[in-house]
């Protein structure tokens, strides 16, 4: 399988913001195409643990070559390295309480998800309404335009992706089913939702954003990447996420915000990092990312639980 040409976003802050040394244990919740996780390897040495998830089995299998790729440099060097084909919200199922120094989550579709058209996540692609992460199970975002009632697609096109002409949209949905594929789709929102003034993105930028949150179900995992990492991390270990739209970044700053105030973070980032214009330049997809991170106060490590795969 070749592989898509992947550049990390935000890598160097990534690196200083997780405090990454030799001998930590690290998650990658996010793991994709492996573009953190390298680096992140090359950094934690022969005596580090790196522990990658990913839901998305044909990006678990691109991550795993370019590991690969990675222990083929540094050889004895290379830190032990495990894959998790799992959503990041059974962390704590498999990861021992207090056991981490460090935590990367890097939030919303991939690379490898919207460059391929027949995952359907990309109304530039014409495809097949799919936009499952994870292939194995749940519903289609075809499954949900065609089974919803309008005003509950209205309700979701508004909320998840703060689309303000929901309703027309809906409307048109539901006029037009049976719908089967992204340009089927993307005409009929582009049809009632004419760009408006000054705005740059497509037309069904929104709703598609809405379909994809929807179907994986993403700001619960959010949430429960957040309500879970507290017990995760050592006390000075670090969390790390990166968002892409307000939505989740929402959900982070709320939470290190409550966490700092109950002395569970001290946060390390008072405003998003943003990339700066030459990565902006290189990587267009980076102009929306925010990175915000904190570090685990306290002194108490947790009880090892006696079923985690990765205690030390």
């Amino acid at each position: 399988m070749s592989r898509p040409q992947h550049v990390p976003v935000l890598l160097d802050e990534v690196l200083q913001y997780l405090n990454v040394r030799p001998g930590g244990v690290i998650v990658d919740a996010t793991v994709g195409l492996g573009g953190h996780s390298a680096e992140i390897a090359r950094r934690l040495g022969a005596t580090g643990r790196l522990i990658c998830f990913d839901r998305d089995a044909q990006a678990m299998d691109l991550a795993k070559a370019r590991l690969d790729e990675v222990r083929a440099e540094v050889g004895e060097a290379m830190p032990a390295v495990v894959f998790e084909t799992r959503a990041f919200s059974e962390l704590d199922s498999v990861i021992a309480p207090g056991s981490l120094d460090g935590l990367l989550a890097d939030f919303g579709v991939s690379s490898l998800q919207l460059d391929e058209a027949q995952r359907g996540f990309s109304f530039r692609l014409d495809a097949p309404l799919d936009m499952r992460m994870d292939r194995r199970r749940g519903e289609t975002a075809e499954q949900v335009v065609n089974r919803e009632d309008e005003n509950e697609l209205a309700d979701l096109i508004y909320e998840f992706g703060e689309e303000r002409r929901s309703r027309a949209i809906a409307r048109a949905i539901v006029r037009a089913r049976p719908i089967r594929t992204t340009a089927e789709l993307a005409g009929i929102v582009s049809a009632v939702a004419r760009p408006m003034k000054g705005e740059k993105i497509h037309p069904a930028t929104r709703t598609f954003q809405a379909l994809r949150i929807r179907v994986n179900d993403e700001l619960g995992e959010i949430r429960s990447l957040l309500a879970g990492a507290p017990s995760l991390l050592k006390p000075g270990g670090r969390l790390a996420t990166i968002s892409f739209h307000s939505l989740e970044d929402r959900l982070v700053k709320d939470a290190l915000r409550e966490a700092g105030r109950d002395r569970i973070f001290a946060v390390l980032t008072k405003k998003p990092v943003v990339a700066d214009e030459q990565e902006q330049m290189r990587n267009p997809r980076s102009r929306s990312a925010k990175l915000r991170a904190a570090e685990r106060l306290g002194t108490e490590t947790g009880k090892q639980g006696a079923g985690s795969k990765y205690k030390r």
